[in-house]
């Protein structure tokens, strides 16, 4: 281990190094991050100023949007910058940060959808005691717990990553720092890292999941209870959107965890990274379908764009 040289920086080598084909990626992440980021802003400016939207289930989905704006920020801008640059070289401290915000920000996602799956499990099976329990300062108080356990959470896996200076290689099949490659970078102890890591994640998820099993269960159980086809519907149409982000998230985290953990890049894992990084923030894109979503931003437009007669 003396002979080996500290590692000051990662290239990151998950995408074509034929400058072209960096440039189609750029455009296409560039893209993508535009529309993501538009979306988001618009989801909270609508809700934000829409006083008919000032209820629990869109304050979570809100900070949820805010998220998703952090979420995909961490690589995406990074990515786009050194494709157009043609360096794919990432600092040591820069690459530290992403990991500690990945986690940070995943973690909290996954947080967030529980606390969403509890809050719909309230207002359906539990509709006469859903002011008493989800007040706004019940809420505020779960949305600041779970921003603190999150960040807490990813400090502690990040540090059991770097605790000891990376020496073996510098280079990353990857287009960021996505932990299983980081990993594989590791010393002879990262056996004792990937228990530790596999070990706090594993608790996490799935209480997170059991959770969320557990609520939507009862949820369509209620819901299939009632005898009235329009109450039904508008039951389903309350939790739509909690649930379309719930199976969007959990289905390319899946993908995610089941994929390929070789040394060296491949399409499938690039693809299966690319979705994971990518899709969940553009729920909120999703959500703008929703009809209670649909009528206040045509409002808004409508002030901010005047119809000329």
């Amino acid at each position: 281990m003396d002979n080996l040289t500290k590692v000051t920086e990662f290239l990151l080598t998950g995408f074509s190094d034929i400058w072209e084909l960096q440039i189609l990626y750029a455009g296409l992440f560039l893209l993508i991050y535009l529309v993501t980021l538009l979306g988001n802003l618009l989801f909270m400016m609508v809700i934000t100023l829409d006083q008919c939207l000032h209820t629990p289930m869109y304050f979570f989905l809100k900070n949820l949007s805010f998220l998703d704006l952090c979420y995909i920020s961490v690589t995406v801008p990074k990515s786009i910058h050194s494709s157009l640059v043609h360096n794919n070289s990432i600092s040591y401290l820069g690459c530290v940060a992403q990991v500690y915000f990945f986690f940070a920000f995943a973690s909290a996602e996954l947080t967030f959808l529980t606390v969403m799956s509890y809050d719909c499990y309230v207002a359906i099976c539990q509709p006469l005691q859903y002011g008493a329990m989800m007040t706004s300062g019940k809420c505020h108080q779960m949305a600041a717990i779970a921003w603190l356990i999150c960040f807490s959470y990813a400090a502690v896996h990040t540090g059991n990553m770097f605790w000891e200076a990376i020496s073996r290689s510098n280079r990353i099949h990857q287009f960021f720092c996505d932990i299983p490659h980081v990993l594989a970078l590791a010393s002879c102890e990262i056996f004792f890292v990937e228990f530790v890591t596999l070990a706090l994640s594993s608790c996490l998820v799935m209480g997170c999941f059991v959770f969320m099993i557990i609520s939507y269960y009862q949820i369509f159980s209620t819901v299939f209870r009632i005898p009235s086809v329009e109450s039904r519907a508008k039951a389903f149409s309350t939790c739509s959107p909690q649930l379309i982000v719930t199976v969007l998230f959990l289905t390319t985290g899946l993908f995610a965890a089941l994929g390929p953990r070789d040394k060296t890049s491949s399409i499938q894992d690039l693809v299966i990274a690319t979705a994971y990084m990518v899709l969940p923030p553009l729920n909120p894109i999703i959500c703008l379908r929703n009809k209670k979503i649909k009528a206040p931003m045509w409002r808004l437009f409508g002030k901010i764009y005047p119809l000329q007669k």
